[in-house]
């Protein structure tokens, strides 16, 4: 089963965003803030990580840079997800290591075709 690491402040995006991934089949694990994703990332190894960007203690530029500095940690695909929807945030959030970028409301169709596009690739 594909684990996937949802790092998310926002309760209500968290626990529906994760019921909605269960039913798609996906084994999903969550953080509340970037301090948490990095250590739960490190330590449980998911297969994806969708990523908020706007978090407490550590923010989502931040983590996934981290993420994407460690070795153990880099070659997980990170999808941004954020209420930032400009160009200039979405580049931003590539800079900083993100594979892919989806805007909040979330489109849950697209989202899950670019995590499956990742995923695919990611086992190739």
């Amino acid at each position: 089963m594909t684990k996937l690491l949802l790092v998310e402040d926002n309760e209500i995006n968290r626990d529906m965003l994760c019921r909605r991934l269960v039913r798609k089949g996906y084994e999903v694990i969550a953080a509340i803030d970037g301090k948490q994703g990095i250590e739960m990332a490190q330590e449980n190894k998911p297969d994806l990580i969708l990523m908020d960007l706007s978090l407490p203690v550590i923010d989502g530029w931040e983590a996934t840079r981290r993420l994407k500095a460690d070795e153990a940690t880099r070659h997980i695909p990170v999808i941004a997800l954020t209420a930032h929807a400009l160009t200039e945030d979405r580049n931003k959030a590539l800079q900083a290591g993100c594979d892919h970028f989806e805007t909040k409301p979330v489109d849950f169709a697209r989202l899950v075709e670019k995590m499956e596009m990742l995923l695919v690739s990611e086992k190739s």
